[in-house]
Parts: structure tokens; C-alpha cells; sequence
């Protein structure tokens, strides 16, 4: 039979007998090398095109650098790979970075974008059903993810209890706090820990993480209300710059200095950062907020001081990036996985509830989304629900 006539009697269907001693059970999966139709875990027929997100322009302005696409093919999965039906995706201060080409300049128009999404397996390849099952809830941290239907290596996928937001908040966020607490902090019980925009996605773990590892926490936010969330995840003297001068605030209250400082603005607040530091204090760079958006893509810090700050204090600088630490990522994910499933760890999501144009539904929305965490309004990860069409009935 030829592989048109496989496209139009539809997919394949037939079964892996796995386990050990020669019995185990009869499983059923999608070969999907023939066909751009293929049936889902439902028994219903997925759709041969999909919406997604598409930078066709490098540029930090995302409105500029992105387009949506209506009709885009809906992606096949290859041997070791997972095809997701998205339901949430996470917004990251990095993505007009990658849209703006940064993290590779050789990089060809047009390419996806999106970092993490969380949604339901609907199609898989042969070597992948090892792992994983049609139906089955994942998270990933992989590119691609503004789109409907995205295609996941498996070795990506982290299988979830239920595809909900609260898991990406996970992927990227909370392992950036984690790992970079863990290998570059070197927190001790007592330690005094700066957390600049704390309320956010990965600064609201960053100071859960101090806490539980007994240090004293402060951390910055724009608002009461956000100060307010800080208390509630054990910080213990939130900060609304706003309203508080915050060098001036840190001169007063801690006179001795910070230990340790999670930053992630740049610009005037990594300087006050390393003004604060005390001796051997270590400063962790996790991101520079205040730049990305600019044309450089690089706020202006007082640089030429810094050689003797540093010196004076024994203090250190050190920058974070969680591709260079995946050696630690599955450790992180797990014991984070544990602290959710006890309770131990707040996930705080922000879906645009409070947004003027309501909240954050569909792929349009993403642009929405981008521009409401730059404005500093977001409490916690910003996501956007995919919410992809229901798909037609088919029998088979």
C-alpha cells in the first residue's frame, strides 16, 4: 500500500509487548510515520494544521519579531520523539532574547519560538513509548513550545500528575533558583539573602530555597501586594521600591551587608546589589531584566568601579546560566517535584486574571503576556492556557 493511500485510510495502529519474564501488557500506539493525520488518545482525528508562533524578524520588540501563524502543519514525531498537545505555556524574560537572535546570531529566518510548555501526549514514536504513553501528562523545557501541537524528545518530557500550570513554573524558573542557590550560593544558616524581583517567576523560589536553607531573606518587589505574597512564602523583610528607596533601605537595616544576592534587573539594582554585598559576599547573575528590551540588549552598570568593590570585600560576581548546569537539572526538577506533591513548595502562577483585556487564553495572547511581565504587574510565573481547539470525532 502505498504511503497516499496510508494517508487516507488513516494511521497504523498496533501493539508493544513489553516487560519481563514474557509477560506484559498489550499497549496500544500510533505509527506515525505515514501519516499527517494520525489518531490521538481520545480516538479522535488530530488536525493536519495548528496555530503557533513564528519570529520572522530578529528583533527585541516581540510584537516585531513575532507572527502568529494560522495554518501551520501540525508536526510528526520522529522515533525518540513525543508529540504534546500544549495546554499551558510558560512566558520567560528571555524570549525577546531568543527573538531578538541573541542567544545565536547565525541563527536562520524564520524559526519557532517558546521554552516550556506542559499538555497531554497525543502521539509518540516507537523508541519513545518506552518512557512515555499516549494520554499521558508531560512538562518539557524544549524550543517550540507557542504552538498548539509541539514535537518533544522524549528525553525532555517530565511526566506530571495533570497538565497544569503550576508544573512549568518548575522547568525554568524554579530549577534556575534551585541550581544556582545550590552550586553557586553557598548558603550557610544564618546568611543574610538578596532576592531582586522575588515576587516573580524564579524569585519566588529563589527566597522559598534561602528560607529553607535557614538564611535571613530580603527581597524587592513593585508593590504592597506583592510584598504582602513575599510574607506569605517565608521572606522575611520584603521590599517595595516604590515606596522604599532601596540602597538607602539596605544601608539601614544592614549595615553589615548581604551574603548573598539572587539578581536578576541589572543596571541601578545590580549596583546597589554590589554596593550591599559584605565581606565574601557572592552576587549570582541570573538574567538583567532592565536591558533586554533595549537595543544593546545590556543595561548600563557602573563597571569601572566594580574591580575595587570587589577587592575591598573579597566578594565575588558570578553568572548563571541552567544550560551549563543540566548535569544538575534532573536532581533539581525531582526534589522540587517532592516539595510540591508535600506542600513544601509554593508554585504562585499569574494566567491574567487581573489583566485589563482579561486573561491570558489562546496563542494571541502571548503578546499580551510578554508585555505584562515587562511591566512589572506579573505575581509569580506568567503562562498562557493554549486552550487548542477540540478535535473532530472519527471512527476507526
Amino acid at each position: 500500500m502505498s504511503s497516499s493511500s496510508l494517508r487516507r485510510t488513516g494511521p497504523r495502529v498496533f501493539s508493544v509487548l513489553r516487560g519481563a519474564a514474557g509477560v506484559a501488557p498489550r499497549r496500544r500506539i500510533v505509527d506515525l510515520s505515514y501519516s499527517a493525520h494520525f489518531m490521538d488518545f481520545h480516538g479522535s482525528s488530530i488536525p493536519g494544521s495548528m496555530k503557533k508562533l513564528l519570529v520572522t524578524r530578529l528583533s527585541h520588540d516581540f510584537r516585531e519579531a513575532v507572527v502568529l501563524q494560522a495554518a501551520a502543519p501540525v508536526p510528526t514525531p520522529g522515533d525518540g520523539d513525543l508529540l504534546v498537545r500544549n495546554r499551558f505555556v510558560g512566558i520567560n524574560a528571555s524570549d525577546i532574547n531568543y527573538s531578538a537572535g541573541r542567544y545565536d546570531p547565525s541563527v536562520k529566518l524564520p524559526f519557532d519560538v517558546g521554552f516550556e510548555g506542559v499538555g497531554e501526549v497525543v502521539g509518540l514514536g516507537l523508541s519513545a513509548s518506552a518512557h512515555h504513553t499516549v494520554g499521558e501528562a508531560v512538562a518539557y523545557f524544549s524550543d517550540g513550545a507557542f504552538a498548539e501541537y509541539t514535537v518533544v524528545p522524549s528525553k525532555k518530557a517530565v511526566s506530571v500528575p495533570a497538565a497544569k500550570p503550576e508544573f512549568l513554573s518548575l522547568l525554568l524558573s524554579g530549577a534556575t533558583a534551585y541550581v544556582a542557590l545550590k552550586r553557586l550560593g553557598d548558603l550557610a544558616p544564618g546568611d543574610t539573602v538578596l532576592v531582586t524581583a522575588a515576587a516573580g517567576g524564579t524569585g519566588q523560589f529563589a527566597v522559598q530555597f534561602a528560607k529553607r536553607a535557614g538564611c535571613h531573606v530580603i527581597g524587592t518587589c513593585s508593590s504592597d501586594e506583592k510584598a504582602g505574597f513575599l510574607k506569605t512564602i517565608g521572606c522575611d523583610r520584603p521590599i517595595n521600591y516604590v515606596a522604599e528607596d532601596l540602597g538607602q533601605t539596605l544601608r539601614r537595616e544592614y549595615p553589615s551587608g548581604v551574603d548573598v544576592v539572587y539578581e536578576s534587573v541589572g543596571g541601578a539594582v545590580f549596583d546597589v546589589a554590589v554596593n550591599a554585598l559584605a565581606n565574601k559576599g557572592r552576587l549570582i547573575v541570573i538574567g538583567f531584566i532592565s536591558g533586554y528590551r533595549s537595543l544593546s540588549g545590556i543595561p548600563s552598570i557602573r563597571g569601572g568601579t566594580l574591580p575595587v568593590k570587589l577587592l575591598q570585600k573579597s566578594a565575588s560576581v558570578r553568572g548563571f546560566f541552567l544550560p551549563h548546569f543540566l548535569h544538575d537539572y534532573q536532581d533539581a526538577l525531582g526534589s522540587m517535584m517532592e516539595m510540591l506533591a508535600r506542600g513544601k513548595l509554593v508554585c504562585e502562577v499569574d494566567r491574567g486574571e487581573m489583566a485589563p483585556e482579561g486573561s491570558f487564553v489562546g496563542l494571541e495572547s502571548v503578546f499580551r503576556a510578554v508585555e505584562h511581565m515587562y511591566a512589572g504587574k506579573n505575581l509569580g510565573k506568567v503562562v498562557v492556557e493554549v486552550a487548542p481547539p477540540a478535535v473532530a470525532s472519527s471512527k476507526l
